[in-house]
């Protein structure tokens, strides 16, 4: 079957993972403390996109790609509080008019991970006060490029920043307190819906939405109550009471108590999906952290580098929980982190097939972002993940196509030709 005309087909990448040489955020201070980064690496210079990426648009365009998924650094943007920097904004509209002249569609992220160190040091998402502050920063970046702009993600994986940097500990800044988590979860979520407005008040024309990471989260036995429960807890908690709330105009629980937010209620266009894996659950009273739920991943089953179960029918099932919407779905990241490009290959074709699935049976997907257009800095795991279509050599910073980048370029072409 054809994919519905305008579909997009593009890949994602994130400032800091690619830019290289981003000193004024928290990141690139977190990697200077010992045993936080695979290895001791550091971002450094990570692919030098900042500099490069005219060599890189030519080769989305020649892979015959229309979209490219990228985001803004804050950092660089508002390097001082409410101090706005005009060669920042400037770079960053050089490579929006690039894009659109090689007929690719930008599709900008505002926030994905990283803050500036000025935003660290009062306290970052925890501070109630980062709502205002990322409506100044969403109300400058609006009037500076939302005139050449249709797609936007205000937020991307609300839910892995606040677990992963205040619930685990694994990324800045480091905490492991529930009670924080689900603070900075709220701040994240009246963050958004206040970002949303600000986009649609100064450019009504836009499509603005969250990259959301979902996960399949199912019981390791079927037959024990307590797997089952445990596996339905975590996956209201981690993969739809944030969609919810956003949709619904209401802090549900946990986040919450039910209270309504105006600026909240219906805040996504569309719904950004960023899908990678499956969770297989078990109930462990020694795992209080995450809610007494150990996660596994299924015996037997085909995994990438890092471990990660890969599972192209969760895309399936993802994609059908999110037509109780009735919203346009962008996925907004999809890939795997791979030495062996034949398993990339595969990973595509397959997952692809879960979309042309998903289309057949009504969902409404409107894009499909592989994750990621180039290797790159993964953030603790460093530079041993290997997600990209573009193999880097980072000691030249030549970028080489894998034959997974023009198997995409292929099938983008073939599934829009109904081949």
């Amino acid at each position: 079957m054809a994919f519905p005309p305008g579909f997009l087909w593009g890949t994602a990448t994130s400032s800091h993972q690619v830019e290289g040489d981003n000193r004024n955020n928290d990141w690139w201070e977190w990697e200077e403390q010992t045993g936080r980064i695979y290895a001791g690496q550091r971002s450094g210079e990570a692919c030098d996109h900042y500099h490069r990426f005219l060599e890189d648009i030519e080769m989305m365009a020649a892979l015959g790609l229309n979209a490219y998924r990228f985001s803004l650094e804050w950092s660089r943007l508002e390097p001082g509080p409410d101090q706005f920097s005009t060669p920042a904004i400037d770079h960053y509209g050089e490579m929006i008019a690039a894009l659109k002249a090689r007929g690719i569609e930008p599709v900008v992220t505002l926030h994905h991970f990283t803050i500036p160190r000025w935003l660290k040091e009062a306290g970052g998402f925890l501070n109630p006060e980062v709502v205002s502050l990322f409506d100044r920063y969403t109300k400058e970046v609006a009037r500076a490029l939302g005139k050449e702009v249709t797609y936007w993600v205000t937020i991307n994986e609300p839910m892995v920043l606040a677990t992963q940097g205040f619930l685990l500990g694994l990324w800045p800044p480091g905490h492991k307190n529930l009670a924080e988590t689900l603070k900075v979860a709220r701040h994240l979520l009246l963050a958004h819906g206040r970002s949303y407005r600000r986009l649609k008040e100064a450019h009504p024309g836009a499509l603005v939405g969250l990259a959301k990471h979902y996960r399949i989260i199912d019981p390791l036995r079927s037959t024990s109550w307590l797997d089952r429960l445990s596996a339905r807890l975590l996956d209201y908690i981690f993969n739809w009471a944030f969609t919810d709330s956003a949709e619904r105009g209401r802090l549900k629980v946990p986040f919450g108590w039910g209270q309504g937010v105006n600026d909240l209620a219906g805040t996504q266009d569309f719904m950004g999906v960023n899908y990678y894996s499956r969770d297989m659950i078990s109930f462990d009273l020694r795992s209080p952290t995450t809610l007494f739920a150990r996660m596994r991943v299924r015996e037997g089953s085909e995994t990438n580098d890092l471990g990660w179960e890969v599972y192209p029918e969760g895309l399936y099932r993802l994609l059908m929980a999110l037509k109780r919407y009735r919203k346009p779905i962008l996925i907004t990241e999809n890939g795997i982190s791979t030495g062996d490009d034949r398993q990339r290959e595969r990973f595509l074709r397959e997952h692809l097939h879960q979309v042309e699935r998903a289309l057949g049976d009504g969902a409404d997907v409107r894009g499909y972002f592989y994750w990621s257009l180039l290797d790159n800095f993964e953030w603790a795991e460093g530079y041993r993940a290997r997600f990209g279509l573009l193999e880097v050599d980072f000691a030249t910073q030549e970028r080489m196509p894998r034959p997974s980048a023009r198997l995409y370029g292929r099938l983008a072409k073939g599934y829009g030709e109904g081949a």
